[in-house]
């Protein structure tokens, strides 16, 4: 998987090192930006350095929605439990099937029984 990933304050770091070891280049805001950043400065980072945002906020989508963003791409997790061990598989198997689409620019929801996809603008 070649997809570059920043993943949002609310995602523990601990999914940086199952991002890498699927082949993704990733990294959490934390090391790169302001930890009190809004969306909006996640968004325009994501945008200008390629990255995709992945997330457990929904805010994301409605920015790409009343923006008619073409990019960045976003991947919302949307369950109780967010860590790795509960969600990595269903995150992974996800990011593999949407792999295209998070490259040229989609909204990606992850839930534990389901993922879904929109292509971007909404």
């Amino acid at each position: 998987m070649s997809l570059r990933i920043v993943v949002d304050m609310n995602l523990s770091v601990e999914w940086i090192p199952l991002l890498k070891e699927a082949g993704c280049t990733a990294v959490h805001w934390s090391a790169i930006g302001d930890p009190r950043a809004d969306d909006s400065t996640i968004m325009a980072w994501a945008s200008a350095h390629d990255h995709v945002v992945f997330t457990h906020d929904l805010d994301f989508g409605t920015t790409l929605a009343l923006a008619h963003a073409g990019k960045p791409s976003v991947i919302q997790v949307r369950a109780r439990r967010i860590l790795p061990e509960h969600m990595g598989i269903t995150v992974l198997a996800a990011l593999k099937q949407y792999e295209r689409e998070l490259s040229e620019g989609a909204l990606v929801v992850i839930e534990p029984a389901k993922s879904r996809v929109r292509i971007l603008p909404l």
